[in-house]
């Protein structure tokens, strides 16, 4: 029997949201709904928008019969507790201090105890990419994002690992050192445009464009062999330390991965790893199903009670 649950997937420009069958961990067909939000909207036009969105992908079915609502939300965020701490990050400021599921379920006029979860985005990507085929067979993976940020997280048996295996209390790799710099930096579309522009004194608005001439011009290849050198580079010693086997890249940049994963796997080769490196097919998509196996009780207890 059919147990239906939504997935919800915050940008921050935009939410997307699909009926997931909570059994199967697979997509209802017909269901997606994707709108464009304004984060800097007033907090009751940014909820509406929300809770209208959830709604219309629940279509005919009445939603108190579905068994829960998962958030892939950026942060920051009190996960547990549902409330938003958005503040300094150019987005979502109206919602500061709200508990966003007290507000959706008022909105949608669901019991108090109606499940409404949520998890970090990048999170909810990375345990999407840990339910399909050709991850299954990996116990422990790193699943990256690379675009306007570095997205990182460790999965170990399908949930996050921190503060283990010298990971970051926080999970996160994006503010380790690099260079004069951070991670963030170097392994982002800002580092490639800035590249970019030291060889040519050009601007560019994205590494697609960079990509397209990186096909006919040796200089701007070179780029691209250099990003998966340095990237391989820095992922070798976490990889190593968490005895992952898989890496899962995700994010605009993946695209790309033509052009730097020779590269990539040449300095995994050399630090002794066998990593299997799976370019994502579900992209946004994968943070839809992570976020819908929120409301899997089992899972959700598992996630807060790992040791």
């Amino acid at each position: 029997m059919e147990k239906s649950v939504i997935g919800v997937d915050i940008g921050g420009s935009h939410i997307t949201c699909q009926l997931f069958d909570i059994i199967t961990k697979e997509p209802i067909p017909g269901t997606k709904v994707r709108k464009t939000v304004n984060c800097h909207a007033p907090a009751a036009e940014i909820l509406d928008a929300w809770a209208q969105s959830i709604a219309e992908t629940c279509g005919d079915r009445p939603l108190h019969s579905l068994s829960g609502i998962g958030f892939a939300m950026p942060g920051p965020f009190d996960y547990p507790g549902g409330i938003a701490w958005f503040r300094g990050v150019e987005k979502f400021d109206s919602l500061c201090g709200m508990n966003i599921g007290q507000e959706i379920r008022s909105r949608l006029e669901l019991p108090p105890g109606f499940p409404v979860r949520f998890l970090n985005d990048a999170a909810c990507f990375a345990i999407g990419e840990s339910f399909q085929e050709e991850t299954l067979k990996h116990g422990r993976l790193l699943a990256i994002t690379l675009g306007t940020g570095f997205g990182t997280t460790f999965i170990g048996d399908h949930l996050p690992v921190a503060g283990k295996y010298g990971i970051p209390e926080d999970g996160f790799l994006y503010h380790i050192p690099v260079g004069n710099s951070i991670a963030d930096d170097y392994f982002s579309t800002r580092w490639f445009l800035k590249e970019y522009y030291s060889i040519s004194g050009n601007r560019l608005d994205g590494v697609k464009e960079l990509a397209e001439k990186a096909l006919q011009e040796t200089e701007v290849a070179r780029i691209f062999s250099k990003f998966g050198h340095n990237l391989g580079s820095f992922l070798s010693p976490w990889l190593r330390n968490f005895d992952a086997t898989c890496l899962v890249i995700g994010g605009s940049i993946s695209y790309s991965f033509s052009l730097f994963g020779r590269e990539l796997q040449e300095e995994f080769q050399n630090a002794g790893l066998s990593v299997s490196v799976i370019i994502s097919s579900l992209q946004e998509d994968a943070a839809l199903t992570g976020s819908a196996a929120l409301c899997d009780d089992i899972f959700y207890t598992r996630l807060y009670t790992q040791t």
